[in-house]
Order: C-alpha cells, then structure tokens, then sequence
C-alpha cells in the first residue's frame, strides 16, 4: 500500500461526516479536490470504503474499521509533532473546541493572538448547531464549546466572553416607518426560522412565546449565512446575531427594523465539563483567556457596543 498522510486526512473527514461536500468545507478544499482523494485512496483497497445509497453516502462497516485505524496513525503523527516542538521548549498540544455556528464570528478573535504565542497548539474546531456543540462535549470529544444558551443537561464550568444581541432585520427594500414598532408588526412580517436544534432558533421562539407575538413563518433555512441571503433577497424578514451581519449593515444590504423589547441580548459562553481534566494547551487556553478577554472585546468588537 501507498497511501499518504493527507489521504488518510480526508477520509477521516468524510467518514466523520459522511459528505463529501462537507469534508470539503471542513478541509478547505473543493469536492474534486476530495472525491480524488478519496477514490485514490479507496483504490488501494479490494473491499469499499463507502458507498452511495441514492444520493446519500455511507460508510461501511470495513470503512469504519480503517477509520479507526487511521485515526491512530494520525494521532501518531502528531505526537512525533508535539515531541519535537515540547522538546525545543514550546507548548504543544491540539486544543478542541466546538462551536455554534454563529460563533464564528467570534471565537477566532479570542484565538488568534494565543495560536501566534504558541506556535506548536494546533486548533481543532468543530462549527455546527447547539445540539451537536453539546453532544460532543457531552461526549468528552472536546475540550471547550462556545455556546449562546447555556445547557442545563450536563454539569459544565463557564467562562461569559461577551454579550450576544439579537435583532429584528429586513432587506434594504424595505421601507420602514418613524419610530418603534409595536408587536403587530409580525401579523403582517413573513419570519425566516433557523432550523430545530439551532440557539438561534431556540432564543427567537423562546421570545416569541415569552410575548405571545402572532408570527407568520415563512420558511426554515439550516444556517446563517442561508437566512442572511434569504432576507437580503427580500424572502422575508428574521431575528439575527447582530455578529454575524456586520458587513451587510455597512454595506446596506440589511437594516435592522426598530422593534418594542428589542434586542434580545444573551452572551457568549466557553465551557468545558466540570472536573474536566485539561491538556496544557488547554490549561494554557484558559488562562490567557481569563486575562485577556477584555482587551480582545476592547480592541475587536468596539463596533458590537455602538448598537
């Protein structure tokens, strides 16, 4: 067999998440670019890897087997990374997170400067929904997870980073009215809705029935970045982080609609499972972290507190 590292790489990832496409967002690579790899790599092997039931792809049971035993290899791998590095005096490790898909906009600012110190921490980062950011630190598969709500199925240890600001926003098509709206405005307002298992989703209805707003939904979309297009187009209206339609808002694509009782203001949370036992990237993590949270908000997020 011939096999390379950077095969075995995608093929754990798409064995992870059974996608190509995503295998591909996560590797920052195009779908070729991975359908190559894989199909390489598979070649080397008599029994399939995957295969594709309709348009769904599935790992088998002999796949799943190699997974695992590339995983190992890779683990390997970067032991004999971190060895060389810790040897030299520097702080090594992988440094776990997961993180609702909104925190993007976040969580890599209170990362940068640490990963610049520490050049031998290599980061893992998992962006996805609520649900599956608490299911895998549920399951001890990370070290930290960046929340807006914080879950109340597991014992975990928090640290608040910032506050969260959710805002009632329209296209730029709109025509908006003097002064504020009261709640009738959503009799009439077409609502884009996150999908089930989103933070977002859950704040907005958790909102919606605090008020007894008579909203109209329109449709669900299954991220961000797909409402945030979707009311850019003028499908309809939504309740959004104000984190993530920066641009838009300075580019005026968006406008956010003055609304009685809003915004609805939560704040972003790092936990870890209670008693976790941390790595020394990660204790590291934490303790910069603590001390330099309030410069990192100061100096990147000055715009965030404007609104």
């Amino acid at each position: 067999m011939n096999y390379t590292l950077n095969q075995l790489k995608v093929f754990l990832k798409v064995t992870q998440t059974e996608s190509i496409t995503k295998a591909a967002e996560e590797l920052h690579l195009t779908q070729p670019a991975v359908s190559i790899q894989l199909k390489n790599f598979q070649d080397q092997f008599e029994i399939p890897l995957t295969e594709v039931v309709g348009r769904q792809l599935y790992i088998t049971e002999f796949g799943r087997e190699i997974a695992t035993a590339a995983e190992m290899i890779l683990e390997g791998v970067y032991e004999l990374n971190y060895k060389t590095l810790a040897h030299k005096g520097q702080l090594t490790g992988r440094l776990k997170m997961s993180i609702v898909s909104t925190g993007k906009y976040v969580m890599p600012y209170f990362l940068a400067d640490f990963l610049k110190m520490h050049q031998g921490v290599e980061l893992v980062m998992d962006v996805t929904n609520k649900a599956k950011v608490i299911e895998s630190l549920e399951n001890n598969e990370v070290d930290f997870s960046l929340v807006s709500v914080l879950p109340d199925s597991i014992a975990v240890e928090s640290i608040k980073l910032m506050q969260n600001k959710l805002y009632l926003v329209s296209n730029a098509d709109t025509k908006l009215k003097k002064g504020v709206y009261d709640n009738t405005i959503f009799e009439q307002l077409p609502l884009i809705y996150r999908e089930q298992g989103s933070a977002t989703r859950l704040v907005m209805e958790q909102f919606i029935r605090a008020n007894s707003l008579p909203v109209l939904k329109k449709m669900e979309l299954t991220s961000n970045e797909a409402v945030k297009q979707a009311v850019v187009a003028g499908l309809g209206s939504s309740i959004m982080p104000l984190i993530g339609i920066k641009n838009e808002l300075s580019n005026g694509e968006l406008q956010i609609m003055p609304v009685k009782k809003f915004p609805i203001k939560t704040n972003w949370h790092l936990i870890w499972l209670k008693n976790k036992k941390f790595s020394s990237a990660a204790k590291a993590y934490l303790d910069y972290l603590k001390k330099e949270k309030d410069n990192i908000i100061h100096s990147k997020f000055d715009w965030f507190e404007r609104y």
